[in-house]
């Protein structure tokens, strides 16, 4: 059995930034494209791309990678639907774990998420920390035992409510995974700090 299989959740709006984040240039490379790098890059039995908003566009900046695309027509409800819809184009797939990732985090590195699959405990989870003190999510490398309980999550409902007092998942910590792209604001930080190209493409303006 493949220890693993892979989740890229790219199927938002992007409606706070007012153009798809998933298009959005780091050296280059459309984000979508350098976070489904990073997921094949773990070795996963299957790599699924969740699309929804700017969705040809997304598949085109996708164009040869050997990944599937997955489109959730109920992506304005929120993530939940979304990982759930990710979690049932694997159903077939042998996999030990699930890892869950999102587009926007411009600093995720390949060292994070090997380690957040590497460091699962057995049967367990383990989630990323954003610092001390601060919370914690995605990416995520859930069992096979939480995966089946996702349809319990709708709207925007984080993956806490899948574990109680008794069942907290490990965490790696990584306080650069709080800063994500939600804004003009969050990007010119990226920009500032070089992970993102100072010059963006003028048509995804045009993908709100």
């Amino acid at each position: 059995m493949s220890r693993h299989a892979a989740i890229l959740l790219a199927a938002g709006g992007s409606s706070r930034l007012g153009f798809p984040k998933q298009l959005l240039l780091k050296n280059s490379v459309p984000l979508v494209r350098q976070m489904a790098q990073l997921l094949l890059e773990t070795n996963p039995a299957r790599v699924i791309v969740v699309t929804g908003g700017a969705s040809e566009d997304v598949m085109a900046a996708l164009h040869e990678l050997p990944v599937e695309c997955a489109f959730n027509p109920e992506w304005r409800t929120g993530l939940a639907s979304s990982v759930q819809s990710g979690i049932r184009e694997l159903q077939g797939t042998r996999f030990e774990a699930a890892l869950i990732t999102a587009t926007d985090q411009p600093f995720l590195t390949l060292s994070h998420l090997q380690q957040l699959v590497e460091s699962r405990p057995e049967n367990g989870d383990i989630i990323s920390g954003y610092g001390v003190g601060k919370g914690g999510g995605i990416p995520v490398c859930l069992s096979r035992r939480t995966t089946a309980r996702l349809s319990e999550l709708d709207g925007d409902t984080g993956f806490r409510k899948l574990w109680n007092a008794h069942e907290r998942p490990e965490r790696i910590e990584n306080p650069d995974l709080l800063y994500d792209i939600d804004t003009v604001e969050n990007l010119n930080l990226a920009i500032d700090r070089g992970v993102m190209d100072a010059i963006q493409p003028i048509t995804s303006f045009n993908h709100a």
